[in-house]
């Protein structure tokens, strides 16, 4: 069995002397790869602010009703899902992500156009959606990055998930979810030319995501 996931620590967390070369990052993954526990020491890295897809899925399901929005609800109008197959759990959330997309697009355009540097953080962000040559009209232009954080071991993720939630029980089948999901991800990061990084070793990951990112690290991660 593999070990839980730590806190990220570096040497030196003080914020990056520059702007990132790009203006949005797209942090993207499957659930219980570590993305949020990277997403923080990584913002403050580059001194900018986070936005978490999660919460902005609890606005929308505050905002709008099953009706009007079938697929970002499914999880609460049909808590069975829970229990399908691998494969089938994959498959919605592939479609709620794409149903997301206008969401996060508002959003991207929102930063694109004030010239807010940002990292976007969540489970439902596909690689895809960062080479469009416009967000909500607002062009790219090359200020908008995407990376994939991928733990590919099923072991990893139970031990994950088993640190995280403690008391939640049995975690196979949400691993088992997980690695297909991020297979899934990963696969389309590659063909859109977005970097994929290994969540482990867990120690050096930070600097890792740092250099895929096109920019230095911080000190004691090399």
């Amino acid at each position: 069995m593999g070990r839980a996931v730590p806190a990220v620590t570096v040497n030196d967390m003080s914020v990056w002397n520059g702007r990132p070369p790009w203006k949005v990052l797209l942090l993207c993954g499957a659930s219980g790869t570590g993305k949020s526990q990277i997403s923080y020491p990584l913002a403050r890295h580059y001194g900018i602010p986070i936005v978490e897809v999660d919460d902005l899925i609890e606005a929308l399901l505050a905002m709008t009703t099953p009706e009007q929005q079938p697929l970002l609800h499914h999880w609460r109008t049909h808590p069975e899902a829970a229990r399908l197959p691998p494969d089938d759990i994959v498959g919605l959330q592939v479609a709620i992500a794409e149903a997301l997309v206008p969401a996060v697009d508002a959003i991207v355009g929102n930063h694109l156009e004030t010239d807010t540097p940002v990292v976007i953080e969540g489970d439902y962000l596909l690689p895809t959606f960062a080479v469009r040559d416009s967000f909500a009209g607002i062009p790219a232009d090359g200020q908008v990055a995407a990376l994939v954080l991928h733990e590919p071991d099923e072991a990893q993720l139970v031990a994950n998930y088993r640190h995280r939630e403690p008391d939640h029980g049995e975690q196979f089948h949400r691993a088992r979810v997980s690695a297909l999901y991020g297979e899934h991800l990963a696969a389309q990061a590659a063909e859109a030319g977005v970097p994929v990084v290994t969540a482990r070793p867990w120690p050096d990951v930070l600097g890792r995501v740092i250099a895929a990112l096109g920019t230095p690290s911080p000190l004691g991660q090399r």
